[in-house]
Protein backbone atom coordinates (compact mmCIF):
# COMPACT_ATOMS: atom_id res chain seq x y z
CA UNK A 1 0.00 0.00 0.00
CA UNK A 2 1.55 3.54 -1.34
CA UNK A 3 0.57 6.21 0.80
CA UNK A 4 1.82 9.97 -0.04
CA UNK A 5 4.00 11.14 2.61
CA UNK A 6 2.31 14.53 3.09
CA UNK A 7 -1.26 12.84 2.73
CA UNK A 8 -3.87 13.52 5.03
CA UNK A 9 -6.11 11.97 7.81
CA UNK A 10 -9.69 13.05 6.42
CA UNK A 11 -12.63 12.94 8.75
CA UNK A 12 -16.14 13.91 7.89
CA UNK A 13 -18.05 16.08 10.38
CA UNK A 14 -22.03 17.86 10.42
CA UNK A 15 -21.98 18.50 14.42
CA UNK A 16 -23.45 15.42 15.13
CA UNK A 17 -22.32 13.54 18.45
CA UNK A 18 -21.23 10.72 16.40
CA UNK A 19 -19.01 12.93 14.16
CA UNK A 20 -17.57 14.54 16.95
CA UNK A 21 -16.13 10.87 18.24
CA UNK A 22 -15.02 10.65 14.49
CA UNK A 23 -13.11 13.72 15.27
CA UNK A 24 -11.55 12.49 17.90
CA UNK A 25 -10.45 9.48 16.51
CA UNK A 26 -9.20 11.14 13.72
CA UNK A 27 -7.29 13.71 15.56
CA UNK A 28 -5.45 10.67 17.37
CA UNK A 29 -4.45 8.95 13.99
CA UNK A 30 -3.13 12.45 12.44
CA UNK A 31 -1.26 12.94 15.57
CA UNK A 32 0.19 9.73 16.07
CA UNK A 33 0.76 9.27 12.35
CA UNK A 34 2.02 12.92 12.32
CA UNK A 35 0.36 13.54 9.37
CA UNK A 36 -1.96 16.57 8.52
CA UNK A 37 -5.62 16.38 9.58
CA UNK A 38 -8.12 17.60 6.84
CA UNK A 39 -11.76 18.21 8.25
CA UNK A 40 -14.40 18.05 5.45
CA UNK A 41 -18.20 19.61 5.93
CA UNK A 42 -20.17 18.83 2.64
CA UNK A 43 -22.52 21.87 2.25
CA UNK A 44 -25.29 20.61 -0.16
CA UNK A 45 -28.14 23.66 0.46
CA UNK A 46 -26.57 25.22 -2.64
CA UNK A 47 -26.93 22.86 -4.79
CA UNK A 48 -30.99 22.88 -3.62
CA UNK A 49 -31.02 26.53 -4.25
CA UNK A 50 -32.29 28.10 -0.99
CA UNK A 51 -31.22 30.79 0.57
CA UNK A 52 -27.63 30.45 2.38
CA UNK A 53 -27.39 33.85 4.28
CA UNK A 54 -29.04 35.41 7.19
CA UNK A 55 -33.07 36.01 7.65
CA UNK A 56 -33.82 39.72 7.03
CA UNK A 57 -35.50 40.01 10.07
CA UNK A 58 -32.73 37.53 12.51
CA UNK A 59 -29.74 37.79 13.22
CA UNK A 60 -26.77 38.58 11.47
CA UNK A 61 -25.07 35.48 11.92
CA UNK A 62 -27.67 33.11 11.25
CA UNK A 63 -28.17 31.29 8.52
CA UNK A 64 -26.84 28.02 6.86
CA UNK A 65 -23.76 29.68 5.36
CA UNK A 66 -22.91 30.64 8.93
CA UNK A 67 -23.76 27.31 10.86
CA UNK A 68 -21.60 25.36 8.37
CA UNK A 69 -18.56 27.48 8.74
CA UNK A 70 -19.37 27.54 12.75
CA UNK A 71 -19.42 23.64 12.22
CA UNK A 72 -16.12 23.35 10.66
CA UNK A 73 -14.74 25.97 13.27
CA UNK A 74 -15.91 24.29 16.18
CA UNK A 75 -14.58 21.04 14.80
CA UNK A 76 -10.83 22.51 14.31
CA UNK A 77 -10.91 23.88 17.40
CA UNK A 78 -11.78 20.63 18.99
CA UNK A 79 -9.18 19.30 16.93
CA UNK A 80 -6.91 21.90 18.40
CA UNK A 81 -7.41 20.89 22.12
CA UNK A 82 -6.35 17.79 21.41
CA UNK A 83 -3.37 18.47 19.50
CA UNK A 84 -1.74 22.00 19.23
CA UNK A 85 0.56 21.26 16.95
CA UNK A 86 -1.20 19.40 14.33
CA UNK A 87 -1.58 20.86 10.97
CA UNK A 88 -5.25 21.34 10.31
CA UNK A 89 -7.08 22.37 7.11
CA UNK A 90 -11.08 22.31 6.61
CA UNK A 91 -13.09 21.85 3.54
CA UNK A 92 -16.68 22.97 2.89
CA UNK A 93 -17.37 21.16 -0.60
CA UNK A 94 -20.93 21.62 -2.29
CA UNK A 95 -21.33 17.82 -2.92
CA UNK A 96 -23.46 15.62 -0.69
CA UNK A 97 -21.43 14.14 2.10
CA UNK A 98 -20.51 10.47 0.37
CA UNK A 99 -19.36 12.09 -3.20
CA UNK A 100 -17.60 14.69 -1.11
CA UNK A 101 -15.61 12.25 1.55
CA UNK A 102 -15.25 9.85 -1.75
CA UNK A 103 -13.44 12.67 -3.83
CA UNK A 104 -11.39 13.34 -0.73
CA UNK A 105 -9.91 9.95 0.04
CA UNK A 106 -8.06 10.08 -3.85
CA UNK A 107 -5.67 12.75 -1.67
CA UNK A 108 -5.94 10.72 1.80
CA UNK A 109 -4.02 8.27 3.48
CA UNK A 110 -7.48 6.97 5.64
CA UNK A 111 -10.58 8.83 5.95
CA UNK A 112 -12.55 8.30 9.09
CA UNK A 113 -16.43 8.75 9.66
CA UNK A 114 -19.33 8.60 12.52
CA UNK A 115 -21.58 5.17 11.75
CA UNK A 116 -24.45 7.70 11.60
CA UNK A 117 -24.90 11.79 11.08
CA UNK A 118 -27.68 14.26 11.59
CA UNK A 119 -29.79 12.97 8.79
CA UNK A 120 -29.45 8.99 9.39
CA UNK A 121 -32.72 7.00 11.18
CA UNK A 122 -31.70 6.05 14.46
CA UNK A 123 -32.16 2.31 14.03
CA UNK A 124 -29.14 2.48 11.43
CA UNK A 125 -26.28 1.27 12.76
CA UNK A 126 -24.35 2.47 10.79
CA UNK A 127 -26.35 5.28 7.62
CA UNK A 128 -25.87 5.47 3.97
CA UNK A 129 -22.78 7.90 4.11
CA UNK A 130 -20.79 5.73 6.31
CA UNK A 131 -21.44 2.57 3.84
CA UNK A 132 -21.09 4.55 0.42
CA UNK A 133 -17.64 5.84 1.72
CA UNK A 134 -16.64 2.11 2.96
CA UNK A 135 -17.70 0.92 -0.30
CA UNK A 136 -16.21 3.36 -2.87
CA UNK A 137 -13.55 5.88 -1.05
CA UNK A 138 -10.07 5.17 -2.53
CA UNK A 139 -8.12 4.34 0.65
CA UNK A 140 -8.79 2.40 3.78
CA UNK A 141 -11.82 3.92 5.62
CA UNK A 142 -12.58 3.59 9.41
CA UNK A 143 -16.28 4.49 10.96
CA UNK A 144 -16.29 5.03 14.60
CA UNK A 145 -19.27 3.91 16.80
CA UNK A 146 -19.54 4.59 20.68
CA UNK A 147 -18.41 0.78 21.67
CA UNK A 148 -17.33 2.95 25.56
CA UNK A 149 -20.19 0.75 26.74
CA UNK A 150 -18.96 -2.93 26.01
CA UNK A 151 -15.36 -2.31 26.11
CA UNK A 152 -14.49 -3.99 29.07
CA UNK A 153 -16.86 -6.64 28.73
CA UNK A 154 -15.25 -8.81 25.58
CA UNK A 155 -12.51 -11.45 25.50
CA UNK A 156 -10.54 -9.44 23.90
CA UNK A 157 -11.39 -5.80 25.39
CA UNK A 158 -8.78 -2.73 24.05
CA UNK A 159 -7.51 -5.08 21.82
CA UNK A 160 -7.38 -4.61 17.81
CA UNK A 161 -9.09 -7.57 16.33
CA UNK A 162 -8.67 -8.29 12.68
CA UNK A 163 -9.80 -10.91 9.99
CA UNK A 164 -7.71 -13.07 8.17
CA UNK A 165 -8.66 -15.47 5.06
CA UNK A 166 -5.85 -15.97 3.27
CA UNK A 167 -6.76 -12.77 0.32
CA UNK A 168 -4.42 -10.49 -0.65
CA UNK A 169 -6.69 -8.01 1.10
CA UNK A 170 -7.08 -9.62 4.77
CA UNK A 171 -2.77 -9.58 4.29
CA UNK A 172 -3.32 -5.77 3.73
CA UNK A 173 -5.91 -5.57 7.30
CA UNK A 174 -3.54 -7.63 8.98
CA UNK A 175 -0.55 -5.18 8.32
CA UNK A 176 -3.00 -2.24 8.86
CA UNK A 177 -3.99 -3.80 12.51
CA UNK A 178 -0.10 -4.48 13.36
CA UNK A 179 0.46 -0.45 12.48
CA UNK A 180 -2.58 0.94 14.55
CA UNK A 181 -1.90 -1.50 17.36
CA UNK A 182 1.83 -0.78 17.03
CA UNK A 183 1.10 3.16 17.33
CA UNK A 184 -1.30 2.51 20.05
CA UNK A 185 0.63 0.19 22.73
CA UNK A 186 -2.32 -2.26 21.89
CA UNK A 187 -2.22 -6.40 20.65
CA UNK A 188 -3.60 -7.88 18.32
CA UNK A 189 -6.03 -10.96 17.68
CA UNK A 190 -5.72 -12.25 14.37
CA UNK A 191 -9.44 -14.31 14.06
CA UNK A 192 -9.51 -17.09 11.19
CA UNK A 193 -13.19 -18.41 10.82
CA UNK A 194 -13.62 -21.30 8.77
CA UNK A 195 -16.91 -23.47 8.43
CA UNK A 196 -16.90 -27.56 7.87
CA UNK A 197 -17.15 -28.08 3.66
CA UNK A 198 -20.36 -27.04 2.38
CA UNK A 199 -21.77 -27.23 -1.67
CA UNK A 200 -20.86 -23.66 -3.11
CA UNK A 201 -23.11 -24.80 -6.49
CA UNK A 202 -25.85 -27.09 -7.28
CA UNK A 203 -24.41 -30.55 -7.72
CA UNK A 204 -21.73 -30.06 -5.77
CA UNK A 205 -20.13 -33.23 -4.61
CA UNK A 206 -18.63 -33.31 -0.81
CA UNK A 207 -16.36 -36.20 0.79
CA UNK A 208 -18.30 -38.23 3.05
CA UNK A 209 -15.52 -38.50 5.20
CA UNK A 210 -13.13 -35.79 6.32
CA UNK A 211 -10.35 -35.60 8.87
CA UNK A 212 -11.95 -33.36 11.63
CA UNK A 213 -8.18 -32.69 12.95
CA UNK A 214 -6.70 -32.39 9.62
CA UNK A 215 -8.83 -29.59 8.37
CA UNK A 216 -8.37 -27.81 11.52
CA UNK A 217 -4.38 -28.04 10.88
CA UNK A 218 -4.57 -26.40 7.89
CA UNK A 219 -7.14 -23.81 8.37
CA UNK A 220 -4.13 -22.81 11.46
CA UNK A 221 -1.68 -23.26 8.80
CA UNK A 222 -2.99 -20.62 6.88
CA UNK A 223 -3.15 -18.04 9.61
CA UNK A 224 0.10 -18.60 10.52
CA UNK A 225 1.69 -17.89 6.97
CA UNK A 226 -0.41 -14.95 6.89
CA UNK A 227 1.00 -13.60 10.12
CA UNK A 228 4.48 -14.88 9.29
CA UNK A 229 6.88 -11.73 9.20
CA UNK A 230 4.43 -9.52 11.12
CA UNK A 231 5.71 -10.34 14.82
CA UNK A 232 9.70 -9.91 13.62
CA UNK A 233 8.23 -6.27 12.03
CA UNK A 234 6.69 -5.23 15.20
CA UNK A 235 7.93 -7.35 17.75
CA UNK A 236 6.50 -4.53 20.43
CA UNK A 237 2.91 -6.17 19.22
CA UNK A 238 2.05 -9.23 21.11
CA UNK A 239 -0.61 -11.61 18.94
CA UNK A 240 -3.02 -14.11 19.62
CA UNK A 241 -3.82 -16.40 16.85
CA UNK A 242 -7.45 -17.39 16.80
CA UNK A 243 -8.40 -20.30 14.43
CA UNK A 244 -12.65 -20.51 14.92
CA UNK A 245 -15.24 -22.81 13.51
CA UNK A 246 -18.67 -20.75 12.65
CA UNK A 247 -19.47 -18.41 9.54
CA UNK A 248 -17.13 -15.65 9.13
CA UNK A 249 -19.29 -12.93 9.88
CA UNK A 250 -20.92 -14.20 13.49
CA UNK A 251 -17.70 -15.05 14.67
CA UNK A 252 -15.84 -11.59 13.98
CA UNK A 253 -18.57 -9.76 15.25
CA UNK A 254 -18.69 -11.72 18.45
CA UNK A 255 -14.54 -11.42 18.81
CA UNK A 256 -14.77 -7.58 18.16
CA UNK A 257 -16.71 -7.34 21.37
CA UNK A 258 -15.30 -4.97 23.38
CA UNK A 259 -12.06 -4.24 20.50
CA UNK A 260 -10.39 -1.04 20.27
CA UNK A 261 -10.97 -1.91 16.32
CA UNK A 262 -11.77 -4.48 14.38
CA UNK A 263 -10.26 -4.35 10.99
CA UNK A 264 -11.38 -6.47 7.64
CA UNK A 265 -10.49 -6.08 4.29
CA UNK A 266 -13.07 -4.96 2.09
CA UNK A 267 -13.69 -8.12 0.06
CA UNK A 268 -12.53 -11.82 1.05
CA UNK A 269 -11.72 -14.53 -1.08
CA UNK A 270 -14.83 -15.45 -1.51
CA UNK A 271 -16.96 -12.99 -2.48
CA UNK A 272 -17.77 -12.20 -6.07
CA UNK A 273 -14.88 -9.98 -7.43
CA UNK A 274 -17.38 -7.25 -8.72
CA UNK A 275 -18.27 -6.35 -5.34
CA UNK A 276 -16.76 -3.49 -3.85
CA UNK A 277 -17.44 -4.54 -0.04
CA UNK A 278 -18.09 -8.27 0.58
CA UNK A 279 -20.75 -9.57 2.52
CA UNK A 280 -18.23 -10.40 5.85
CA UNK A 281 -16.85 -6.95 5.84
CA UNK A 282 -20.64 -5.15 5.20
CA UNK A 283 -21.69 -7.64 8.51
CA UNK A 284 -18.48 -6.62 10.53
CA UNK A 285 -19.50 -2.67 9.54
CA UNK A 286 -22.63 -2.64 10.60
CA UNK A 287 -22.52 -4.93 14.16
CA UNK A 288 -19.31 -4.88 15.61
CA UNK A 289 -19.78 -2.95 18.60
CA UNK A 290 -16.22 -1.06 18.18
CA UNK A 291 -14.85 1.34 15.32
CA UNK A 292 -14.38 -0.94 12.09
CA UNK A 293 -11.64 -0.32 9.55
CA UNK A 294 -12.31 -1.12 5.97
CA UNK A 295 -8.65 -1.81 4.48
CA UNK A 296 -8.43 -1.47 0.24
CA UNK A 297 -5.40 -1.49 -1.63
CA UNK A 298 -4.52 2.09 -2.14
Amino acid sequence: MTIKPAAPIVVGVDGSPESLRALHWATEEARLRRRPLRIVHAFLWPLLRVPLGPSPSGPATGGLQHAAEQILSTAADRAREGAAALDISTDMPVRAPAPALIEASRDAALVVVGNRGIGGFTGLLVGSVGVQVAAHAACPVVVVRDGAADRGSGAFAGQVVVGVDGSELSRLAVGFAFEQASRRGLGVVAVHAFQWPQPTQPGDMLPLVYDVDELRSEETRLLAETLAGWSEKYPDVPVQPRVVQGHPAAVLVRESAGAALTVVGARGRGGFTGLLLGSVSQAVLHHAPCPVAIVRAH
